[in-house]
């Protein structure tokens, strides 16, 4: 497969909407993903998987409007190895100019004894859902799901009925980031030599994190033949995540004299993107993440800032301008006007219309008074908490904590309720325990708190604080994240965000969720 140039290309496969939603918490509302899927399809990104069509009326829908909107990238829907599953899937991913049916089973020993089919009726299964699917679309993709702890030989007996059943792109999962670059390569290379029609078809490569090797092994895949690439953004996915599409892009970009293949992926877009998923799938990403955490062009050893001053390439191998980060950075605080901070808003990724910017001046001015200096991240911080709120049921009016070694902590709070103002006081073990309860007086719930994390966004007792809270309840899992220079005002704001999603998630899906479980989907 080459490119306009007769360069060899790799396709980039991007599964955020589908498996990277997965990811408990992670859930993302209808018109999230429709901006996520326009992002993806600006960027360059070949093929676009919009979610599993039969999970949900939700998922289906969201599949069906990315594939009516789309422009230049391939529309791709998951199904199960059944009739019903593959004709769902088409009925979304058809309106698109160029739709996929990407359809799989789990072949590993493990996954075969799930449904109970011996290997002959599973073969029969195969040969059955891919010609069904090719003969609703010429676009199928199967997948062997933990075909890296498949047996060698059912492997390519069933990699070869689909490819006579009329798969386009055979895509080999690695489901629980089990292998190891070398067996990956290794995997690939010996499917296309040894496996009839492999030469006719693409291979694609799906890598876990599960032991930190996705990327590697994705690209130690793409050397053994593999054309295709499956990852998300940030790598967010199942468990510990998957293929990072950031690295990928990145790693081809940078070491080409080693891997000499081309992606159509506009590096540029990536750190913009990048910070979306973060916001509407509530992930945050991890200071030390490559390509695109805070640290990764964050110098601070003496030696690095010389090296640097002098020679930038001494300590970086990439330019931020590549991911879409400005060279130069902007000091802010509370003398700036408003031209300033829609500078620095749109070196950060955000074009604002003039009444959004008005707003966001008004609450950034508001954190200046607080601060001696605001930073990149308190400005990224100040975007994300006011992302949700123009919808929200339930919304912060006042809080008033008072505490110490006196006694027990007090919350005044006031809140209003689908407009409708209500007040309450709590007593608690702590500010935030006390501030938690008067918010369960006002919305009595029964979500379950499984996580609660404060982090400073940057230094200085005058720092905001970044809360992360994640709530369960009855098997609907929803992240909150907030952040203000109060920390018990920021744990108050990403508890009531949470409990928001909740109640968004809790109608959107309703009955649709049903009996399905697709947590374990590759």
């Amino acid at each position: 497969m080459t490119d306009k140039t007769g360069q060899d290309r790799v396709l980039i496969f991007d599964t955020t909407l589908r498996d990277g939603e997965q990811s408990p918490g992670a859930t993302m509302s209808h018109a999230e993903k429709l901006e996520i899927a326009e992002l993806l399809d600006e960027m360059g990104v070949d093929i676009i998987e919009a979610g599993f069509p039969i999970a949900s009326e939700g998922d289906f829908r969201a599949v069906k409007e990315i594939a009516e909107r789309s422009r230049d990238a391939v529309i791709c829907g998951l199904a199960r190895a059944n009739l019903q599953d593959i004709d769902r899937c088409w009925e979304a991913v058809r309106h698109a100019e160029r739709p996929r049916i990407h359809t799989f089973i789990g072949t590993s020993p493990l996954h075969r004894d799930i449904p109970k089919l011996s290997k002959d009726e599973m073969a029969e299964r195969i040969h059955e859902t891919v010609t069904h699917a090719r003969n609703l679309c010429d676009n199928v993709q199967w997948s062997p799901m933990d075909a890296t702890r498949t047996e060698w030989d059912y492997l390519k007996r069933v990699v070869e009925i689909a490819i006579k059943a009329g798969a386009t792109t055979i895509n080999i999962p690695d489901t629980v980031g089990y292998t190891a670059p070398v067996e990956s390569a290794d995997l690939i290379r010996r499917l296309i030599a040894e496996v009839p029609g492999a030469d006719e078809i693409v291979f694609a490569t799906h890598c876990h994190n599960d032991l930190g090797m996705a990327t590697a092994n994705a690209l130690a895949a793409v050397a053994g033949g593999a054309r295709q690439i499956e990852c998300t953004i940030n790598g967010l996915g199942e468990r510990a995540g998957n293929t990072a599409l950031e690295e990928v892009v990145m790693a081809l970009k940078v070491r080409n004299d080693i891997m000499p293949w081309s992606t159509g992926v506009d590096s540029t877009k990536i750190m913009n993107i990048s910070r979306k998923v973060a916001t509407v799938s509530g992930f945050p990403v991890q200071y030390n993440k490559a390509i695109v955490g805070k640290n990764a062009f964050a110098h601070e050893s003496g030696i690095h800032q010389d090296g640097m001053l002098k020679n930038a390439e001494t300590f970086e191998i990439m330019r931020p301008e590549d991911i879409g980060l400005a060279s130069t950075s902007l000091v802010l605080g509370k003398h700036s006007g408003r031209a300033a901070l829609r500078a620095k808003l749109e070196e950060l990724g955000y074009k604002l219309a003039e009444n959004q910017l008005k707003d966001v001046f008004v609450r950034f001015k508001e954190l200046a008074d607080r601060k001696k200096e605001v930073y990149d991240e308190d400005i990224v911080a100040l975007m994300r908490a006011g992302e949700d709120a123009a919808n929200d049921h339930l919304v912060i009016q006042s809080l008033r904590v008072v505490c110490g070694t006196g006694g027990p902590a007090e919350a005044e709070l006031a809140m209003t309720v689908g407009g409708a103002e209500k007040q309450a006081t709590a007593r608690g073990d702590g500010p935030v325990d006390a501030t938690f309860k008067a918010v369960r007086e006002i919305w009595p719930n029964d979500a379950r708190l499984e996580l609660y994390q404060v982090h400073a966004v940057t230094e200085g007792t005058d720092a905001q604080a970044t809360v992360s809270v994640r709530l369960e309840e009855e098997g609907n899992i929803a992240t909150g994240q907030s952040a203000d220079t109060d920390t018990v005002v920021a744990s108050a704001k990403a508890y009531v965000n949470a409990l928001n999603r909740l109640i968004v998630r809790r109608g959107r899906l309703g009955q649709d969720q049903k009996e399905i479980s697709y947590k374990d989907v590759s």
